[in-house]
């Protein structure tokens, strides 16, 4: 008996009924463990009652396999305390039946793991957060690539529209021109939105309150969520504190996780319950928004992969994939961190207490919080009408390997005035600087043979003058050795496509 009353681990012996216990023996340490005072008498303390139990379901499982096999060693149970506190516990029992029908006698060790449990979840999480930066690490090599291929056909699609709707046409061929004009510009919108989860941008940031981009954001949603029976919670904490961030970009976050929450709603119950929190986590200097839905929840095995590109549980052409990822990818870019929280919906052929327990599913933002207010970006000046005249008798060369773009854009510049001289990549480039003076050069960074730092990097030991004279335009550089190239040399650069006006400025601002 000493030792049963001295073991610093929980002892228990009793009875397991349909939903409570009969207890024989109880040492102290099983009463520490859920909370019990040590002068509790031994047949009090019911540890496994069904009250007990987080998840109804898991003491049925839990019977089931004591009466299949006789024992479980270091069956992990989520339970509660007396004063209702969530605990882990791992359970190593034996069981036989006992003499009322239809119960077990029980004799088992209990121990608290909570700590171990708690640290297990903080190392998983960090270890899954690595694998979700190495997979968009990798990805974002991949897209750079794309995006560069796809940028180039669209540049010369906008570049020639745009060079014929300046022309004299009938008003049939202009609204063609023009709605040319406006789709090749929407393209190049969705690569830029499918390059912000690869990659970082340049964002526009400031102090932002995070419930004021909740209320705008919902506002979008509120029409589609009345119509389609979607209630929603607003739960947002008081004196939250701002934070330093793009709230265009946490505006696109949280729509994401909104539009996907009203379909699992919607695919789950036809209606549903949504529920939008934000906390302040002191601790760890963190604001902390929810998204949490009543829908159908995400199986264990799919929760891993929902940040993954292309990867939707929805029905072929109802989803790309992508949305979840573009979240993941601008939280990151914040310097914050996204996860879930879920609970699917049990086997419809599981025990009827299984069903007790709700299902659904909570997305949680955590952003840093800024102690300083830094200054916003300066506003763009407005932009001042383009005197041609400046550019007549001035000489350019214009380096870049896609034969239809660099007629486009030498065509412009020479409508513009300049005396324009072609170069289909570095190394014919180079070949051109020994047989001419230029004022200007409009060179593209990636090119065959030699590209365009390469090129940059021999003109500018040649021709020390003509190295801040010069435009670069890429299909994407941000995230790559190009994006620190273009931060060394400070040279202008456009981003592909771009607006014929926004190479004329370019070129002006750089000759002046």
């Amino acid at each position: 008996m000493d030792v049963f009353q001295a073991v610093h681990e929980g002892v228990y012996v009793g009875t397991l009924l349909t939903a409570s216990t009969s207890t024989l023996s109880a040492n102290p340490h099983l009463k520490t463990i859920f909370g019990y005072p040590l002068e509790t008498a031994e047949a009090l303390v019911q540890p496994f009652d069904l009250s007990r139990f987080v998840d109804p379901q898991a003491r049925t499982l839990f019977i089931e396999r004591l009466d299949r096999e006789g024992q479980v060693a270091d069956h992990l149970l989520r339970m509660r305390r007396v004063d209702g506190a969530p605990i882990w516990v791992e359970v190593t029992a034996s069981a036989v039946p006992a003499a009322q029908g239809n119960s077990l006698h029980l004799e088992a060790l209990v121990r608290d793991v909570s700590e171990r449990k708690k640290l297990d979840d903080q190392s998983r999480d960090g270890r899954y957060q690595l694998l979700q930066a190495e997979k968009m690490a990798a990805l974002g090599q991949t897209i750079s690539g794309v995006a560069h291929e796809l940028n180039n056909p669209l540049a010369t699609i906008l570049s020639w529209a745009e060079r014929l709707a300046e022309r004299s046409v009938d008003d049939k061929t202009r609204q063609g021109l023009e709605v040319i004009l406006g789709e090749a510009e929407r393209a190049a919108r969705i690569v830029r939105n499918l390059l912000t989860f690869a990659r970082k941008r340049q964002t526009t940031r400031a102090m932002v309150d995070l419930n004021q981009v909740v209320r705008e954001t919902l506002a979008l949603r509120a029409y589609e969520q009345k119509v389609n029976n979607i209630q929603v919670v607003e739960a947002l904490a008081s004196g939250l504190p701002e934070v330093f961030a793009d709230g265009h970009q946490i505006k696109q976050v949280l729509l994401n996780l909104l539009i996907n929450a009203e379909q699992a709603c919607l695919g789950a119950n036809g209606r549903g319950t949504i529920v939008v929190r934000t906390m302040h986590d002191s601790d760890r200097g963190s604001a902390v928004l929810e998204v949490n839905d009543d829908g159908p929840g995400i199986v264990e095995e799919r929760q891993g992969r929902v940040f993954d590109p292309f990867f939707t549980t929805k029905e072929v052409g109802q989803g790309t994939g992508l949305g979840l990822t573009v979240a993941y990818a601008i939280v990151q870019e914040h310097s914050g961190r996204i996860w879930l929280e879920s609970k699917p919906v049990g086997s419809p052929k599981g025990p009827a207490e299984g069903r007790n327990a709700k299902p659904g599913t909570s997305f949680f933002v955590e952003l840093p919080v800024s102690g300083q207010h830094l200054n916003a970006p300066a506003a763009r000046a407005a932009q001042q009408p383009i005197a041609l005249e400046a550019f007549k008798g001035l000489r350019v060369l214009v380096v870049e390997d896609e034969p239809a773009l660099a007629v486009a854009v030498s065509e412009a510049l020479e409508d513009a005035g300049f005396s324009v001289d072609r170069a289909g990549d570095g190394e014919e480039g180079l070949t051109r600087l020994t047989e001419a003076s230029y004022d200007l050069i409009v060179c593209d960074l990636k090119m065959p043979r030699i590209d365009g730092m390469q090129f940059y990097r021999a003109m500018a030991a040649a021709t020390p003058a003509l190295a801040r004279r010069v435009i670069f335009v890429t299909g994407d550089v941000a995230g790559t050795d190009a994006e620190r190239f273009l931060e060394e040399t400070a040279c202008r650069w456009l981003s592909k496509p771009f607006r014929l006006g926004d190479l004329l400025r370019a070129a002006r601002d750089t000759l002046s």
